[in-house]
């Protein structure tokens, strides 16, 4: 009966320990497939960012907002672990040429509607990136708003030619960095 007990009694610690463990050590599990974050009224669906080729010193930031509220609010800013500055940027049709630009005035998140950041759309622009971003890591920064204020966030680093949508790879939707004018239509937006 006492050396049932010392069972019990070793798999029970053994159990409390191991369910005690993610805390301890700041790592918690996440579902695999997407991950979302909450400020307020604002989700913040699943942000995202693609693997970029060694010595870039650009990347993209994606994310789909939520605002189940009845005030509209505005990204402003974001931040980057990987990055020096982080912007918010648009990507539109100007005649037959894609341009992008920044936002200087922000993105606005009407009540009661999603906003996606996407390739080809609005997006975060992670400038003077330190080092390459490779698929399957997270990377923390943060998405600052102006009435939520700054929520912080991990982006999941998918394949280099991931796209919107369940990330499939390849095709029109793929958006390139190069920062410049992206060509006619059809190729890059």
């Amino acid at each position: 009966m006492l050396q049932n007990s010392r069972k019990l009694f070793r798999a029970a610690l053994v159990a409390g320990l191991l369910a005690a463990l993610p805390a301890v050590s700041g790592f918690a599990a996440e579902p695999a497939v997407a991950h979302e974050f909450k400020a307020g009224e604002l989700t913040l669906k699943h942000p995202w960012t693609r693997a970029t080729p060694k010595g870039a010193e650009m990347g993209g930031g994606f994310v789909a907002i939520v605002n189940a509220g009845s005030e509209a609010d505005k990204l402003i800013g974001g931040s980057f672990a990987l990055a020096g500055r982080t912007e918010v940027h648009e990507m539109k049709m100007e005649g037959d040429v894609m341009k992008m630009r920044k936002l200087d005035g922000g993105l606005d998140i009407p009540a009661g509607s999603t906003v996606e950041l996407k390739p080809g759309s609005y997006h975060l622009m992670f400038m003077e990136l330190s080092a390459p971003l490779e698929a399957g890591a997270k990377v923390k920064g943060s998405l600052v708003f102006e009435k939520a204020g700054e929520v912080p966030v991990e982006f999941a680093v998918e394949a280099i030619d991931a796209t919107a949508k369940g990330h499939k790879t390849g095709g029109h939707g793929a958006m390139p960095m190069d920062g410049g004018e992206m060509g006619k239509a059809g190729h890059g937006g």
